[in-house]
């Protein structure tokens, strides 16, 4: 897809945000959505999305909205390497098919990096339901407590 198109309110984003679709919930508030990526690149791979903008990219999002998810990204980025220590982090945000989005809501990647671990292929396999709950506990834990 291009970067310029219609909103299609059935991604599976959408489909996360209305509850139509299940996800590994982090963080969730009025305006802000993370949760865990099905298809990690690494070890906590994360994503935030926006609840009310039905944005497809970064040209396309209100000031508003891009300003409460990139402050939840950099809490959920704090929590992320508190919890799993990782020798780094890595932030990104994709526009259009060609840049590599593959789900057209905007959205954040949080990706924590270990040093002598390659990034995994994005989507080339499924993370371990048990893994992923336990994950999501001690994070929602943290960001709790």
């Amino acid at each position: 897809m291009s970067l310029y198109g219609e909103y299609d309110p059935q991604n599976i984003f959408a489909q996360i945000i209305r509850g139509d679709a299940p996800c590994y919930k982090l963080y969730e508030d009025d305006d802000v959505l993370a949760f865990l990526d099905l298809f990690p690149q690494s070890r906590g791979h994360t994503l935030v999305i926006p609840k009310k903008a039905q944005a497809r990219n970064l040209l396309e999002i209100d000031a508003d909205s891009l300003s409460k998810m990139i402050l939840t990204v950099q809490k959920l980025t704090r929590v992320l390497v508190d919890e799993l220590q990782p020798d780094g982090v890595q932030v990104a945000q994709f526009n259009g098919a060609p840049a590599g989005q593959t789900v057209f809501h905007i959205h954040m990647h949080i990706i924590p990096r270990y040093a002598g671990e390659g990034l995994g292929i994005h989507a080339a396999s499924k993370a371990e339901a048990a893994e992923l709950e336990a994950l999501q506990a001690r994070i929602v834990a943290r960001l709790n407590g």
